[in-house]
């Protein structure tokens, strides 16, 4: 019984970590939706090249808009180099207003 009770006390806290772990994993920021958005109007644009890496900038809320920023690195034959992409949609329902995108060597 003791056995049962050293593994039971050994197992649970194991267990209980796993779970924390698995659930902090499965919560996704919240620009995801926006950086997938992002990701693939800049393939649209730039069909020849691609991404190789993208960074969350920020986001910004005024006026019932918001603005996602992102900063996506983009390899195109031998030439690399990074476009700034910024979405702006109604904060309320998800409708996109318009997508900039700024070239830098950068």
């Amino acid at each position: 019984m003791k056995k049962i009770i050293l593994a039971f006390g050994l197992i649970l806290p194991l267990a209980v970590t796993i779970h924390h772990a698995l659930e902090i994993r499965a919560e996704a920021p919240a620009y995801t939706k926006w950086g997938r958005v992002a990701m693939k109007e800049t393939q649209s644009r730039y069909p020849h090249a691609s991404i190789v890496d993208y960074w969350h900038i920020g986001s910004k809320s005024e006026n019932n808009t918001t603005e996602e920023r992102f900063k996506l690195w983009l390899k195109e034959d031998h030439r690399e180099f990074g476009v700034f992409v910024t979405i702006i949609y109604l904060t309320e329902t998800g409708t996109i207003i318009d997508i900039e995108f700024r070239e830098t060597e950068l």
